[in-house]
């Protein structure tokens, strides 16, 4: 995709956020949240000829779809039901056709562009084997002992032959404890590369660009997707790696990163601010927006509470002054830099 067709893709689905902020039951019903959404929406628009364009061609959709919402049993607010209902933290197979149903009806009472839709729902994710919600924690044993947790937002789907044992990472975190097979090799795949565990205890995070190995017991081999000799990686040791390449393994305290997974904090040294944004927005229900970009300079080194997000988001801003945290309704907030006097 091109970068402009990447900057087309991310107006429409701040813009499609900002109409389901002017809809949503909370805004509607206190005056003043309304009033400071609408001035803050007027904003947006000003700022870039592309957001207005972006809003008024929304807003157009949404006039001609208004048959549709005369056919949702007069439910006035069709795409914040949806949005709600996509929300729910069910994990039965009915109620996840249920929930792949109910970001059709957001697409369909919003009229928002399916790209911007399949972006906060992809279909890898709605239809994996195990997956979460934000802000929920599954402790799962396989068939053949070994045992995974996923944080919340995190999707796997599970391989299991005669010849190997293959877990696919889609998205999110998870911890793994491997049973031994000798017979089996035990993978876990991400779009990165692969992690053979060797008899081991480990954690994988799925970045946007990249894979992080935490490796908390015994050994694991990395091969990245574009080939090369494997990469041991042992106890105490973190390895971030791409589908090109890997970078050099740096060293990590395995007792207390275990330990903070089981507490459920999020505990990061010197990483950008992006990547822990990514781990937040994972744990809450709605959308975290922010300008990769624009906040890559800031490095964080901090223990945050997956938890309660609102939280974590304040120590953020306790720690960097410069930060700035809006929270348009509790289905979309805002991360910036305050501007300069």
């Amino acid at each position: 995709m091109s970068a402009a067709a990447r900057d087309n893709d991310s107006i429409a689905t701040e813009a499609a956020q900002w109409l389901v902020s002017l809809r949503d039951d909370e805004t509607q019903g206190n005056a003043a949240a309304l009033a400071r959404t609408r001035a803050a929406f007027i904003a947006w628009k000003a700022a870039d000829p592309r957001h207005a364009e972006a809003a008024q061609r929304m807003e157009a959709l949404l006039e001609r779809v208004q048959g549709l919402r005369g056919q949702a049993g007069g439910n006035a607010r069709p795409a914040q039901a949806a949005l709600n209902a996509a929300l729910s933290t069910g994990q039965s197979r009915r109620r996840r056709a249920a929930r792949a149903g109910a970001v059709l009806a957001l697409v369909l009472a919003m009229a928002v562009p399916a790209a911007v839709a399949l972006r906060v729902w992809p279909p890898a994710y709605l239809m994996a084997d195990l997956r979460t919600s934000a802000g929920e924690w599954q402790d799962h044993q396989l068939a053949d002992g070994t045992r995974i947790a996923l944080r919340g937002g995190s999707a796997v789907n599970l391989r299991y032959d005669a010849a190997r044992r293959t877990l696919e990472l889609v998205q999110g975190d998870i911890l793994v404890d491997v049973a031994k097979d000798a017979a089996r090799p035990f993978v876990v795949q991400t779009a990165h590369g692969l992690i053979r565990a060797l008899g081991t205890r480990f954690m994988v995070e799925r970045q946007p660009d990249a894979t992080v190995l935490s490796m908390l017991e015994s050994t694991t081999e990395v091969q990245p997707a574009a080939g090369g000799a494997p990469l041991r990686v042992h106890a105490g040791e973190r390895l971030r790696f791409t589908a090109a390449q890997a970078d050099a393994a740096t060293p990590l305290d395995a007792s207390t990163t275990e330990g903070a997974w089981r507490r459920h904090q999020l505990v990061v040294h010197d990483q950008p601010l992006p990547e822990v944004l990514d781990a937040l927005a994972r744990q809450r229900p709605g959308h975290l927006q922010y300008d990769r970009a624009a906040l890559e300079g800031i490095r964080v080194s901090a223990v945050l509470p997956l938890d309660d997000t609102g939280r974590a988001l304040q120590l953020l801003v306790d720690s960097f002054p410069q930060l700035r945290v809006r929270m348009l309704t509790r289905y979309f907030v805002m991360v910036d830099t305050a501007p300069q006097p």
